[in-house]
């Protein structure tokens, strides 16, 4: 399966993004009230990435410095340098690297521009569907359907 098809099996269409003014506590609060572990820093309302804030950030910087690291912009916390996707890549390509960089959601984008945001929870998910799939072809060959 590849990427395009995962994002039309997504119960939600687009990107939640937030500006990278924003604090950590404002990000970390949208995550907890739409109970997601990731959101797009974008300062352009959502055309291109400008980083990735993920629970994994928040929490990490909680440990080493406390709580004040929840006054500071997302921009100081995020991760800057991303890695993507493009529609046309394929399920196994991606969850081959987020395994390699341990990470768990990973921008969608076309020709320079944010189109999605898919998690390794949609890779699996889309991965099982896909050997449900031909798991029923293989029995139907077998039965001589």
């Amino acid at each position: 399966m590849i990427v395009s098809q995962i994002l039309k099996s997504k119960a939600v269409d687009g990107v939640l993004t937030l500006g990278s003014d924003a604090s950590v506590s404002d990000a970390a609060a949208i995550m907890a009230d739409r109970r997601i572990g990731t959101i797009v820093i974008s300062d352009d309302g959502g055309k291109t990435a400008a980083g990735i804030l993920s629970e994994r950030d928040i929490v990490r910087h909680l440990g080493t410095r406390g709580a004040s690291c929840m006054a500071d912009r997302v921009s100081a916390l995020m991760t800057a340098k991303l890695v993507t996707c493009a529609g046309g890549d394929t399920s196994d390509s991606v969850l081959g690297r987020m395994t390699e960089g341990r990470f768990r959601h990973m921008p969608v984008v076309e020709e320079g521009q944010l189109v999605g945001l898919i998690s390794i929870g949609d890779v699996v998910k889309a991965r099982l569907s896909e050997l449900a799939m031909e798991r029923d072809a293989l029995e139907g060959m077998v039965m001589g359907h």
